[in-house]
């Protein structure tokens, strides 16, 4: 099913019952549409910490005059997903040839933030040039960034999995 989000108002959780496209039944879904500045993803040559003005924002929201305003507020975490090189092959060209391919994604946890990567079909050497951007309420938290060969007609395969623990940073 699709949703068109433009029609839902923000701030406010939605009850959708989708009818499935190719199936019978319906997707039940609730969706709340909300701004969060605390997560974000962007292209590998716009990040915020590169403008003078945020940098010291940044600065001055977690100095140590600031350190106990917000106590759920540890910092931010900021990484780069640029590539992934030598993936396997998940998906075969023909049943002649070994050889094979895979459509590799990324996906980027932390805690119940969840950020993907635009998918490279055909690729296993897939280059994303991805910032994600976290807000860290827990110095313990663990970063999990995980690869997915996509499928259009059945569940991702896994690919391989890093697990980056906060406090190892």
């Amino acid at each position: 099913c699709q949703v068109d989000l433009s029609n839902l108002s923000k701030e406010h959780t939605h009850k959708l019952e989708m009818p499935l496209e190719e199936g019978e039944g319906c997707l039940v879904l609730l969706v709340t549409l909300t701004a969060s500045a605390a997560v974000t993803i962007s292209d590998l040559s716009v990040t915020s910490l590169e403008d003078q003005k945020e940098r010291e924002e940044i600065l001055k929201r977690y100095s140590l005059m600031a350190m106990f305003h917000n106590m759920k507020d540890v910092g931010f975490l900021q990484g780069k997903v640029i590539r992934a090189e030598a993936l396997m092959a998940a998906d075969f060209c023909s049943k002649f040839s070994l050889l094979g391919k895979s459509d590799p994604f990324c996906v980027v946890e932390l805690n119940n933030d969840r950020l993907l990567t635009h998918t490279v079909y055909k690729n296993l050497n897939p280059e994303w040039n991805k910032v994600f951007t976290f807000n860290v309420k827990d110095i313990h938290s663990v970063l999990e960034v995980t690869v997915y060969d996509e499928d259009r007609d059945r569940s991702a395969d896994f690919l391989g999995k890093v697990a980056i623990p906060l406090l190892s940073v």
